[in-house]
């Protein structure tokens, strides 16, 4: 075998090829190093001290903290409006006057439940769009209009329903709402179902599902079933879920799914 050091650069690259070499670590070929330097030093790992490691700014830390503290307090708000509303109008004034949600700030108007308040049927959908936020009424806009086309088929009229969203408040640009923005409006849905005590859930959406049922589960498998909402005195409201309205606008293929929905709410309603 020819002495390393009668090599030249280009014969060490061949040799390298033919070896099977396809990838080089280092700054120069090991070949060409001397004798000396055939080993590579060894050099300890720099130790990183304490100061030196990336920490949250307290400034950080205090804002998440009083973020956490102030959905906490809203939460604790709105279940003390709730205990003291005896009625839906009484319920209605209360929430219009909650200021413990910053989607308030940027909504129109309170958009609070519509329809029947004695009624045995309640469809609960997420919140209200661009059209429910002008005019204050939940279920106005085009998924409002094809909704009451599906209760008028059904054999149901809208005003003797009762229409309600999970937040009263529309939020910006229609964006999906943040686990917190549904936590401290979610005891004000649940004090109207306590207040008009329906003997049937329509749940509009996964979203409305969700959130009223405490669970991940996609519309996709919650859709057509009869699930259990408990009331507070442990009582069970049967709920029906099912697409939401809007979501049929896109999807006209699905029309049927929830006609068949609705046919299982009328059946239900007629034992």
């Amino acid at each position: 075998m020819m002495e390393t050091d009668s090599l030249n650069l280009k014969d060490i690259l061949d040799w390298y090829v033919w070896a099977g070499v396809d990838e080089t670590v280092g700054e120069e070929p090991f070949g060409l190093t001397s004798s000396s330097d055939s080993v590579l030093e060894k050099r300890p790992l720099p130790v990183l001290k304490t100061s030196d490691k990336p920490v949250i700014e307290s400034e950080e830390r205090k804002a998440t903290t009083e973020l956490a503290q102030a959905t906490v307090n809203a939460c604790k708000g709105a279940q003390d409006i709730c205990a003291q509303a005896k009625s839906v109008e009484e319920l209605r004034a209360l929430v219009e006057a909650f200021e413990g949600c910053a989607l308030k700030l940027t909504a129109n108007k309170t958009v609070f439940g519509g329809g029947n308040p004695q009624a045995d049927i309640m469809l609960i959908g997420e919140a209200p769009g661009a059209d429910e936020d002008r005019m204050g009424v939940p279920f106005v806009g085009r998924s409002g209009h094809l909704l009451g086309k599906i209760l008028l088929a059904a054999g149901f009229h809208r005003d003797d329903v009762y229409i309600t969203n999970v937040l009263p408040w529309r939020p910006p640009g229609n964006r999906t709402p943040t686990t917190a923005e549904v936590a401290v409006c979610l005891p004000f849905l649940k004090r109207q179902i306590e207040l008009v005590r329906p003997k049937v859930i329509v749940l509009l959406g996964g979203s409305a599902a969700n959130a009223l049922l405490d669970n991940e589960e996609p519309i996709s498998k919650l859709r057509g079933k009869w699930l259990d909402y408990p009331l507070e005195d442990k009582s069970i409201v049967p709920a029906l879920a099912t697409f939401h309205p809007a979501y049929l606008l896109r999807n006209t293929a699905q029309k049927s799914k929830i006609w068949n929905d609705f046919l299982r709410l009328k059946k239900k309603m007629a034992a």
